[in-house]
């Protein structure tokens, strides 16, 4: 089906992304491709789908694959129908049933009389029943977007489909819809994705790194428990090396004081015998480089044993490197916060909402806002934050420390380096070395800290977001999640999760990630 033969890639820059990739997949697989951001995802499906040539190795397959990219720019000066690679079958299929029949058209339509059928069918299929096929893609949302591509997977029928971060801009009810296709298609597909709901659907998991590629050859929760092995089996190694280390130390700081006092004790013995103090001298000299032999060799061997130990500790995930500590919200359990009595926000002179919303935010919740796209989530969310003055009904507010996320990390300023975009947070004072050792924590080194924020990626982006909130000196009484997912990687997803769970205040999330909610402990939902 499909062959990949040490395919590497190194970006125009002459940087390394990967190599060595080698890799079968067989008719009727469902390969999940993960790693961290960076590691080439991307770059290695748009090379499968021959939209991207490798530095070296070859690509064998039996099937032209159908893309969905992760984002579609590229597209939006194109028509859906033109997207769809369907509409000069279309325009054929319409000249033919006026009485055009020439052999142009028919070799067009290649027989695809049913065409504007099957168009109809999927665009219903994914609640795009509205949308025209010569409307511009650039005017639909990036969820739409999603969903006309995977619309086409239902017009051409492919038997090989790959799929880069599809449920990124899908709400529930499409990423529900998608999982069943998943689970259904009889198609080779090969995905990409931080979606874990989306990655129990598929059968094999294959992980990326700059080294090559490795197989875990079972569906997720497999690959979670293999990982979780290697990681006892590695804590476990670190563990024996660091007790090995202690003993290497304790055994050179006695010997060499045993030896020591043997030094001074046979210098007493000679002084007494009167030995003549050339003979002392030299007999000095031995008992030096004797010790110093000694010293060598126990220098040798911890030295030895510190090289592996930090080996394996770069061996560690990044969860497992970083401290966090927030500064906690001050505020008593069950303080309200914010009291909304038939709230609803005007949207083109209607009401975005068909009932009025009551709602009360209490302090040490954990809420997740749920609905469709265009429900009117990130409405309700600037209602509790305040920063919507057209509204109907009556809002109550207690005043507190409240930060707001979404899922590009905007607070993040661009034309900032690493270490300016801390201080900015900075207002209790904290001195220089203080802010650098905040950084560490949230693994920026001494080389990161003059980096353009710009230059960030989207987990990056979060470490340091984080990184900031434990610098502010004021505790954090509402932190406000808006999609926070989006953009991560699973590790870290793991890591925002690890975060939020230290955090203990206030937390208001919108995300379509399940798991990510449960992983959080949302109690309750509004669901809009």
């Amino acid at each position: 089906m499909l062959t990949l033969q040490n395919i590497s890639y190194i970006h125009p820059n002459k940087d390394l992304l990967f190599e060595r990739i080698n890799l079968n997949v067989n008719h009727r697989d469902k390969i999940a491709l993960i790693g961290n951001n960076g590691s080439g995802k991307s770059t290695l499906l748009k090379i499968i789908a021959k939209e991207l040539q490798p530095s070296s190795g070859t690509v064998i397959s039996d099937n032209e694959p159908y893309y969905i990219p992760q984002v579609f720019g590229q597209y939006n000066h194109l028509t859906i129908g033109k997207a769809l690679q369907v509409e000069d079958k279309l325009i054929a299929l319409h000249e033919i049933l006026k009485g055009n029949v020439t052999e142009n058209y028919l070799n067009l339509l290649n027989d695809n009389w049913d065409i504007e059928d099957r168009c109809t069918a999927a665009l219903t299929h994914w609640q795009l029943a509205d949308l025209n096929l010569s409307q511009p893609l650039a005017s639909l949302s990036g969820g739409q977007k999603t969903k006309v591509f995977l619309a086409g997977i239902s017009i051409h029928q492919p038997q090989f489909i790959l799929l880069d971060e599809p449920t990124n801009h899908l709400d529930k009810s499409g990423r529900q819809k998608l999982y069943d296709l998943i689970q259904s298609t009889a198609a080779t597909l090969i995905v990409v994705s931080h979606d874990r709901e989306l990655l129990a659907h598929l059968d094999t998991v294959c992980e990326l790194n700059s080294h090559g590629i490795s197989i875990y050859g079972g569906s997720y929760d497999f690959y979670v428990a293999q990982k979780d092995t290697e990681k006892n089996a590695l804590d476990q190694h670190i563990h024996y090396k660091e007790k090995l280390l202690r003993k290497a130390k304790d055994k050179q700081r006695e010997t060499l004081e045993k030896q020591q006092k043997l030094d001074a004790k046979g210098k007493g013995k000679q002084e007494k015998a009167g030995v003549a103090r050339i003979m002392i001298n030299t007999l000095k000299n031995n008992a030096e480089n004797s010790t110093a032999k000694l010293k060598s060799v126990h220098n040798e061997k911890i030295s030895n044993i510190s090289q592996e130990l930090q080996e394996l500790r770069l061996n560690r995930s990044a969860i497992d490197k970083m401290k966090f500590g927030f500064n906690n919200s001050g505020l008593h359990s069950g303080k309200i916060l914010f009291k909304g009595s038939g709230l609803n926000f005007n949207y083109h002179a209607q009401p975005l909402w068909k009932e009025n919303l009551d709602i009360q935010i209490t302090s040490g919740e954990r809420i997740a806002i749920k609905g469709p796209n265009g429900s009117g989530k990130t409405t309700l969310i600037k209602l509790i934050l305040g920063v919507l003055n057209s509204f109907t009904g009556e809002i109550t507010f207690t005043t507190g420390q409240t930060v707001y996320i979404d899922q590009d990390y905007s607070l993040i300023q661009n034309s900032l380096s690493v270490y300016d975009q801390a201080q900015l947070f900075n207002t209790s004072s904290l001195q220089e070395h203080e802010i650098k050792i905040r950084l560490n924590r949230f693994l920026f080194g001494k080389n990161d800290w003059d980096k353009p924020c710009h230059a960030l990626s989207g987990g990056e982006r979060m470490r340091l977001m984080l990184c900031c909130l434990t610098i502010k000196g004021k505790s954090l009484d509402i932190i406000v999640l808006d999609e926070p997912t989006n953009n991560l990687d699973l590790q870290n997803v793991e890591i925002l999760t690890a975060a939020i769970n230290e955090y203990e205040g206030t937390l208001i999330v919108v995300s379509h990630d399940e798991v990510f909610l449960k992983q959080i402990n949302t109690e309750r939902a509004i669901q809009l």
